[in-house]
């Protein structure tokens, strides 16, 4: 199969390609830095730049299915500024792709797959949040991840079938969250943020890129929630790092007002609660590798 990576060089996207090269795929990726454009046998690098409306059309030829993962890191300080990119990175990319797909004869595109975020769900402690949930959120994030759905679904009317993955928080030892949240444990001062009740809804790196591939190769479509099965709570998360990493955990919870203070709105990527239900996508016969949180952190933190 051949597949166009958008956001390849990401976190996931590089395990991802990674996963899709050892399946014997071939990939394209699009990238908007020229000196990351490569060629080989089964990796080809093509030129984009989603903000000015420019890609290279060779990047579609015979390819089979999109999978568009590109999107602005979310944990940075949000100035007025830097939340505009976080909504076009995620808008213009899927706007450059349909627009160039839907002026592209006889291309060979069957599949679109686009990241999205469990952001959408309104912040609770005590909801269990399936795909079937009505009540989106009305935060920033909510508001992004609502456009970023709403384009990507835009690939219908070219007859091509979509399927999106509203993604929790991605456990890795290659950065991302886990790697924040274990700096200030590894230094004895973790603590839990707020009341540390709030939801973490958590997938390990690995069985998310499998879950792509999963729907790439069993041509799965429609919305699905890409968490493991088991989510936790700040709290017992912070403290099972700490365990893992065999630091104390004692310091009292830091106060959400002084998280505000620190972060801005941002803060919500820490105090907000989403316990969302992987049911769903178990039900088309993907299984976890490491669907308990224990036998996860061990595998990333301890190698």
């Amino acid at each position: 199969m051949k597949i166009l990576i958008c956001g390849a060089t990401g976190l996931i996207g590089s395990a991802l390609s990674e996963l899709c090269l050892k399946e014997n795929h071939q990939i394209h990726y699009l990238t908007t830095r020229k000196s990351k454009l490569a060629q080989s046998e089964h990796k080809k690098g093509f030129y984009w730049n989603p903000t000015e409306g420019e890609i290279d059309e060779a990047c579609f030829e015979g390819v089979d299915a999109i999978i568009n993962i590109s999107g602005a890191n979310i944990a940075k300080r949000w100035t007025e500024a830097y939340k505009q990119e976080i909504v076009s990175s995620r808008v213009d990319t899927a706007n450059v792709l349909f627009k160039a797909l839907r002026n592209t004869k006889n291309h060979t595109v069957k599949h679109y797959i686009s990241a999205s975020g469990i952001a959408i769900y309104p912040n609770s402690l005590t909801e269990n949040y399936t795909e079937q949930t009505k009540e989106e959120s009305d935060d920033f994030l909510g508001k992004v991840v609502k456009q970023w759905e709403l384009h990507a679904n835009q690939f219908k009317s070219l007859e091509i079938p979509v399927t999106i993955l509203r993604t929790g928080i991605v456990l890795s030892e290659n950065g991302g969250a886990l790697g924040e949240m274990a700096k200030p444990v590894k230094y004895g001062v973790g603590a839990a943020i707020g009341s540390g009740k709030q939801w973490q809804s958590w997938i390990h790196i690995e069985d998310m890129v499998r879950m792509y591939m999963h729907i790439l190769t069993n041509n799965i479509t429609g919305t699905y929630n890409a968490v493991g099965p088991n989510p936790t709570t700040n709290k017992l998360l912070t403290k099972e790092i700490a365990s893992v990493l065999k630091k104390p955990f004692f310091l009292p919870n830091v106060p959400t007002f002084m998280m505000k203070l620190i972060l801005g709105e941002m803060s919500t990527l820490v105090t907000s609660s989403q316990q969302v239900n992987s049911q769903k996508i178990e039900n088309t016969g993907f299984t976890f590798n490491y669907p308990e949180l224990t036998e996860a952190l061990e595998n990333l933190l301890k190698k």
